[in-house]
C-alpha cells in the first residue's frame, strides 16, 4: 500500500502543530471512533475496513515527499504555515499509538467504539481523518450488503457496482466490503485480483446489438464462452429472447456444455421471471439460473420475493456500491480521556441533542450472549470498573439490566508501537465470520425497518462518571 500519510484534513496538521508548539505532543489521550445511529433505518452495522486501516498505519511516515509539500503551505500572511522545527519533528515521528478494535466482520451497534486509539495526542489527531474514511465507508457498504443478502433469502448476490461507484478507490473498497457483507462475487476484476474475491460476468446489450440477429449473438457468445454462458435476453423482446437462449442451450448441450442461465435487466422482473422459468423448465433446463439486475436493493428484492419472482441470482450494482439511500455512515472520532500528571482526566462532548453527548473513559465493550443470540452490550471504563459486577444502564434511561449468559470483550489490540498485533484475515475468512455474527442478531433486530433498538448500556461507574461530568460541564 502506498504512503497515505497526507490523506488527512489540514486542521489535523494545524492542531498537531499547536500541540507541538505548546509542548503537549506527547500527552497521552484516548479517542473512540463510533457511529451514533444505525444505517439504512436498521438496528446494526457490520464493522469493516480494518485491514485497509492496518495497512495505512503500517505505512504511516512523513518522507521527504510529504515534508517538501508541507513546507510549501502558507498562512494568510503569505509566510510558511509550519516552521522548520515542526517539519523536522514529523520527519522523525514513529507511531507509538495503541489501537484496539473488534474483529473485522463483527456486528456493532450505536455508540460502541469500532476503534479505540490511545497514545500521544498529536499522533491520535493525525490519524483521525483517514481512519474515519476507511472505517465509515466499508462499514456502510458491508451493512448494506448484509441487508440485501438477507432479503435474497439465501440466493446468491453479485456486486455489480463498479461503473457507478464513487471513483477508483470507492469501487475497490465497495467490492471488498460487499463481499464481507455476504455477496458471493463481484464484477470488479481488479478487486478480484487484490482481494481474492470470485469474479462473475456475462455480456452487455451491446454484444447483442452488434449482430444482425439475436440468435446469432447468443450462439456466437456460447461458442466463444461455452463454460460461461449466461445470456442477456431483454435487448428486444424478453420472451423471444428466452426462447432463443433455449435454442443456444440445446446446441451447448449437444456439444457437452450447458446453459448456465439467463439475465433479466428491465421490465416487470417478477412476471418476466415467472414466464421465463416456465419456458426453461418446459425445455428441460430446470438447472438454468435466472439472474436479475436493474437498480435492485433490499426493498425491491423483498418485494419481488413476495410477488413470487422466480429469480435465484441477484446482480446488485448502484444501490449497493454507492449506499444509494444513505451515502455516509456518519461515524465520528471523539476524545474520551487525556492524561495529566499520570492521572486520567475523562472528557465528554456535550450537545443539546442527547444522541451527540459522547461517553468518557478508556472504553471496552462487553457483549452478553444467550442461546446463540446477542442480548446486550455494556460499555465500561477499563480504568474504573469491576469486571465481575457489570450491569447495563441503558443510554436512553436509568433502568438497570443485569446481563446473564456468556460474556466476551470485543476490543482487542490490533496495532501497537508501529506493528500489527493480530493475524491477518482473508476476505473469505472475514465474510464467514460476519455471516456467523449476523445469525446471532436477535430476529426482530434484523428487520429491514427498525422495530426496536438493541440494548447498549453503560456500566454503573461509567454511568455515574458521565452524569457527573455532564452536570459539572453545565455548571
Amino acid at each position: 500500500m502506498k504512503n497515505l500519510t497526507l490523506l488527512t484534513d489540514l486542521y489535523q496538521l494545524t492542531m498537531a502543530y499547536g500541540y507541538w508548539k505548546k509542548g503537549r505532543s506527547e500527552d497521552q489521550a484516548v479517542f473512540n471512533l463510533f457511529y451514533r445511529k444505525a444505517p439504512f433505518g436498521g438496528a446494526y452495522a457490520i464493522f469493516a475496513g480494518l485491514e485497509d486501516a492496518l495497512n495505512y498505519l503500517e505505512n504511516f511516515r512523513f518522507t521527504d515527499v510529504e515534508l517538501q509539500y508541507l513546507a510549501t503551505l502558507k498562512g494568510n500572511d503569505d509566510q510558511a504555515l509550519f516552521e522548520e522545527g515542526f517539519l523536522k519533528y514529523l520527519a522523525e515521528l514513529e507511531l507509538s499509538v495503541k489501537i484496539m478494535a473488534p474483529q473485522e466482520g463483527t456486528v456493532v451497534f450505536p455508540h460502541e467504539p469500532m476503534l479505540r486509539v490511545e497514545g500521544p495526542i498529536l499522533q491520535c489527531q493525525l490519524l483521525e481523518t483517514a481512519l474515519l474514511n476507511m472505517i465509515n465507508f466499508q462499514t456502510l457498504i458491508a451493512t448494506k450488503a448484509a441487508r440485501i443478502c438477507q432479503a435474497a433469502e439465501g440466493d446468491a448476490v453479485l456486486e455489480f457496482g463498479l461503473r457507478r461507484a464513487q471513483g477508483t478507490d470507492g469501487a475497490l473498497s465497495a467490492s471488498r466490503a460487499a463481499f464481507i457483507g455476504g455477496c458471493t462475487a463481484t464484477s470488479n476484476v481488479l478487486a478480484g485480483q487484490l482481494y481474492d474475491i470470485p469474479v462473475k460476468g456475462t455480456h452487455a446489450h451491446s454484444w447483442v446489438m452488434c449482430f444482425d440477429e439475436e440468435q446469432e449473438a447468443f450462439d456466437t457468445y456460447a461458442e466463444a464462452m461455452p463454460n460461461n454462458t449466461v445470456l442477456l435476453v431483454d435487448t428486444y423482446n424478453t420472451f423471444e429472447g428466452v426462447k432463443k437462449a433455449i435454442q443456444t442451450g440445446l446446441k451447448l448441450r449437444g456439444e457437452g456444455h450447458k446453459l448456465i442461465g439467463i439475465r433479466l435487466d428491465s421490465g416487470d422482473l417478477a412476471e418476466l421471471s415467472i414466464v421465463a422459468r416456465r419456458l426453461l423448465d418446459e425445455a428441460d433446463f430446470p438447472e438454468a439460473a435466472i439472474v436479475a439486475s436493474n437498480d435492485l436493493d433490499e426493498y425491491t428484492i423483498s418485494e419481488l420475493k413476495k410477488a413470487g419472482a422466480q429469480i435465484n441470482l441477484w446482480g446488485v450494482g448502484t444501490k449497493l456500491a454507492t449506499a444509494y439511500d444513505q451515502p455516509a455512515l456518519g461515524g465520528v472520532y471523539k476524545l474520551s480521556a487525556i492524561q495529566k500528571d499520570g492521572e486520567w482526566q475523562y472528557k465528554v462532548k456535550l450537545s443539546e441533542d442527547k444522541i451527540k453527548v459522547s461517553n468518557p473513559g478508556v472504553l471496552q465493550i462487553r457483549r452478553f450472549i444467550e442461546n446463540g443470540k446477542f442480548v446486550t452490550d455494556v460499555l465500561y471504563n477499563e480504568e474504573d470498573a469491576d469486571p465481575e459486577k457489570i450491569k447495563a444502564y441503558p443510554l436512553a434511561g436509568r433502568q438497570v439490566y443485569e446481563a446473564q449468559g456468556e460474556a466476551v470483550d470485543l476490543l482487542q489490540t490490533v496495532f501497537e508501537n508501529g506493528n500489527v498485533q493480530i493475524a491477518r484475515k482473508t476476505c473469505q475468512e472475514i465474510q464467514k465470520y460476519a455471516a456467523e455474527q449476523v445469525k446471532m442478531i436477535p430476529d426482530d433486530l434484523r428487520e429491514l425497518k427498525l422495530i426496536k433498538n438493541y440494548l447498549v448500556g453503560l456500566e454503573r461507574r461509567l454511568n455515574e462518571l458521565k452524569n457527573d461530568l455532564i452536570e459539572k460541564a453545565r455548571g
